[in-house]
């Protein structure tokens, strides 16, 4: 059977689910490579949807839904991770290619198969149990040390399904909610760090520095690449470990391996199986972006260069400030683009075309240099303008008296 491409182009069509700002990403990336993007996205103002051509509208939990937006594709890939997995299999049985495919994908949907293949395959972890009573996580913080970190298996993320419990009583109320959840031992890390890595059909691997994420509130607000003072022999152990695991678990596409930085090394925090934000940096900073090198990889298409276009690249996100509030009556969303770009005209720019509202995340800045302190003051300022309305003060024009 013919690999399906658009009749237009001659060339692939790859369907991806979710119409969010990695789908955005991702479709301007396919521009460039002359690859038609179709994007599933669950209504007509998401990020994705808002600028791609070929927009179908339906719920990533519909079976039908996926079918159909399967349907004529080269391959279909993912913006995020929540698709039932008994969907993907269903896709796959009906003679789709999934990438990555349902067997990979589900380490990334399922912490507790993350865990178990990591303790069967010797990779360093936190310490970690299935518990499925409030006695169990009592036990568990006795044995390894209070708080306890519980986090819900499946559908977690930025921070949501992450608790940290001091106590069984606190625990008390989540079993009322779950069934079972997984306990960590708190990690006495030093930071977090993400490894990047992408892989295709075949095995060829290419993977990016080793960045560091700063977290606020459980929401990753900056990514400094590459991550500063990390020593070769860690960041070189980081870069192997992501590759082992996507090796071991079949990813296609890019892997995100989230780590949490010890004294004695790295352990395996989580695993996100599409592009991710701590590879937003990637589209300015290295000559090859994630969001291109995905399609390459679930294309199987040769991987390109990672190497980076500054010796320092600095991404922040842009969440929601004081600028989404109700009432708000400073400059607009227009009037502040014009004034970032005045201030700091070599900080590129993402806006993802979100409803506005306080945390959210609504775009990312990046900036390049050769010292990380300065990038990373450009970088945070122009985010707090675009959030906040306030120029910092080093970056005001100068006024005449």
């Amino acid at each position: 059977m013919a690999t399906p491409v658009d009749p237009r182009t001659g060339l692939p069509v790859v369907a991806m689910v979710g119409g969010g700002q990695l789908a955005r990403m991702t479709h301007q990336a396919a521009i460039a490579l002359g690859q038609s993007l179709r994007v599933l996205s669950t209504g007509p103002d998401e990020s994705a949807a808002l600028v791609a051509a070929d927009v179908r509208l339906g719920d990533h939990r519909d079976l039908d839904a996926l079918l159909a937006v399967a349907d004529g594709a080269t391959v279909v890939t993912f913006d995020h991770e929540h698709v039932p997995t008994e969907h993907l299999r269903a896709l796959e049985a009906a003679g789709h290619r999934v990438a990555p495919g349902s067997d990979a994908l589900v380490h990334a949907q399922d912490k507790l198969v993350l865990r178990r293949a990591l303790a069967a395959a010797g990779e360093p972890q936190p310490v970690w149990a299935e518990v499925a009573s409030v006695d169990e996580v009592a036990a568990f913080g006795d044995r390894h040390g209070w708080p306890v970190v519980v986090k819900t298996p499946r559908g977690g993320y930025d921070g949501r399904g992450v608790f940290v419990v001091d106590g069984p009583d606190d625990v008390a109320p989540l079993f009322t909610r779950y069934d079972v959840l997984l306990a960590e031992q708190r990690v006495p890390m030093v930071r977090e760090l993400s490894a990047l890595v992408a892989r295709s059909p075949f095995g060829q691997v290419a993977v990016w520095p080793v960045v560091e994420t700063v977290q606020r509130d459980g929401i990753n607000t900056e990514v400094l690449a590459p991550a500063p003072g990390l020593d070769e022999g860690t960041a070189t152990a980081a870069q192997e470990l992501a590759v082992r695991v996507a090796d071991r678990v079949g990813v296609v596409g890019v892997l995100a391996v989230e780590l949490f930085q010890t004294a004695d090394g790295v352990l395996v925090n989580e695993l996100a199986m599409r592009p991710h934000n701590s590879g937003h940096w990637t589209i300015e900073g290295s000559r090859t972006s994630q969001f291109e090198q995905h399609l390459r990889a679930v294309l199987d298409y040769p991987l390109g260069t990672t190497a980076m276009a500054a010796p320092v690249v600095v991404m922040a996100n842009v969440l929601g400030g004081r600028a989404a509030e109700e009432g708000w009556t400073g400059p607009g969303l227009d009037e502040r683009v014009h004034h970032l770009m005045a201030h700091w005209p070599d900080v590129k720019l993402h806006w993802y075309g979100k409803g506005q509202r306080p945390g959210r995340k609504l775009g990312h800045v990046t900036a390049l240099g050769a010292d990380l302190d300065e990038v990373r003051a450009r970088a945070t300022a122009a985010a707090r303008y675009l959030a906040d309305g306030e120029v910092d003060p080093a970056f005001a024009f100068p006024t005449e008296h």
